[in-house]
């Protein structure tokens, strides 16, 4: 419990440092792109930022500053905008802690979205992978003399998309790198129980899974989901350090690392890509968006449409809380791709591939990750079954189709049904409007 503990303590000493650091200006608030569509835009951002620094002293505040922190999406522009030394954008991160932190039955909210994650990270890479390549997948201890050259840290998620991993480690194999997998159920960040205000049970699975990076020695742990690396990288870790000791690594983007390596890929990128190719981007993981097109444009023929999007999140899921919103943005970058005549739209996260990939059945164009056309360039190619599978929207069908792999695991035929009925016929369920 000591750690839990501290990290419980840790939290609440650095929402006293900001609510003491915050001046009201209301800067952060003047830059968010959540304001408009939240309703706030005549609200004063000096009286939103007061409620704000209430709710960290007190767990309560203006209906104003409640909702601005819940419909929060972590864009990210707000990080630059404070004179005074607040991080904006985890001071709503604390606040909506607070509000949470007295809640009622945030231990088992955090109890079964943690079940409900096991379980769509178990089966549904049963549908899509060979054992081998499920086993490549799986974490594992590093025990070699020497610490590896990065950790790369999966998260869990991405293992709902596991060709997009897959490719990721084709890739750091095209590096020739060395490298650790971490990830999963047992690595977890420990987002899900923190949400609901279960800090105990979020600070103990977050410093688990910070020591066992420790643990190899590594100098850099490289993160692909930008929910893991907000909550370990900017909430968790500071607390740690500051308890625990220096945890001995850097944390970065995959995308960021790889841009890195550009003189590298320049050199890999043998195979032209001829295509028009359009990002769906989020703002919310600074510098990921420009490494991503600066990777995309050093592909030998890939053409790059910047379609000069509303920017918002830092993957499509950060803006639940406000869902029509959500769907708005959706719907004007499909018809902004489908003007401009591009030939593929390119995401960079696994959430977003999950919500926007089925909508290639009904666009002039496809759906992929980034990912994949790094890996067409390179010569590396993973099937995409999630795509493929989400865009039957049967859940009859798919099972019919997943029978082989359902039969080769021996999965329980009613958790397949339920995992396909939340996790590819569930999500993104409604008709976008739309040109078509």
């Amino acid at each position: 419990m000591e750690g839990a503990t501290a990290f419980s303590g840790g939290l609440q000493e650095r929402a006293d440092e900001i609510a003491d650091a915050c001046v009201r200006c209301g800067k952060c608030f003047e830059v968010c792109p959540m304001v408009k569509p939240a309703g706030l835009v005549d609200t004063d951002p000096g009286q939103v930022l007061s409620g704000v620094v209430d709710i960290l002293r007190t767990g309560s505040g203006s209906p104003e500053a409640t909702k601005w922190a819940e419909v929060c999406s972590h864009s990210g522009f707000c990080l630059n905008a404070c004179d005074y030394g607040v991080d904006p954008r985890l001071m709503l991160i604390l606040a909506r802690l607070s509000l949470k932190r007295n809640a009622d039955g945030g231990r088992e909210q955090g109890q079964e979205s943690f079940q409900d994650m096991v379980r769509a990270t178990q089966v549904l890479p049963r549908l899509q992978l060979s054992a081998d390549d499920l086993a490549r997948l799986s974490p594992q201890r590093w025990t070699e003399s020497q610490p590896p050259d990065l950790v790369f840290y999966t998260g869990c998620n991405i293992l709902r998309t596991p060709h997009i991993a897959l490719l990721c480690l084709d890739v750091l194999d095209a590096l020739e790198l060395r490298y650790a997998i971490y990830g999963g159920p047992a690595n977890c960040c420990g987002i899900l129980q923190f949400r609901p205000g279960d800090v105990d049970n979020a600070g103990r699975q977050a410093y688990a899974t910070i020591k066992r990076f420790a643990e190899t020695g590594t100098s850099e742990v490289v993160s692909w989901c930008p929910t893991c690396m907000i909550q370990i990288g900017e909430t968790v870790l500071p607390v740690y350090e500051k308890t625990e000791g220096a945890a001995g690594f850097e944390m970065s983007m995959m995308a960021v690392f790889l841009a890195r390596h550009i003189d590298i890929f320049k050199g890999l990128f043998q195979n032209s890509v001829k295509k028009r190719v359009a990002l769906h981007e989020h703002p919310g993981s600074p510098g990921v968006t420009d490494a991503v097109r600066m990777l995309l444009e050093a592909i030998p023929g890939l053409e790059f449409i910047d379609l000069d999007q509303t920017r918002a999140g830092y993957m499509c899921n950060s803006l639940s809380g406000l869902p029509d919103y959500r769907r708005e943005l959706h719907d004007l970058q499909l018809n902004a791709a489908k003007s401009a005549g591009v030939e593929t739209l390119a995401g960079i996260y696994h959430a977003c591939h999950r919500d926007l990939c089925s909508h290639e059945k009904d666009w002039p164009f496809e759906v992929v990750n980034f990912m994949e056309l790094v890996g067409e360039s390179i010569g590396i190619d993973r099937p995409d079954v999630f795509k493929r599978l989400k865009k039957l929207q049967n859940i009859d069908d798919i099972i019919a189709q997943s029978k082989e792999m359902i039969d080769y695991y021996g999965l329980d035929i009613n958790e397949v049904r339920e995992v396909i009925a939340k996790n590819m016929v569930g999500e993104q369920s409604l008709p976008l409007k739309g040109l078509r």
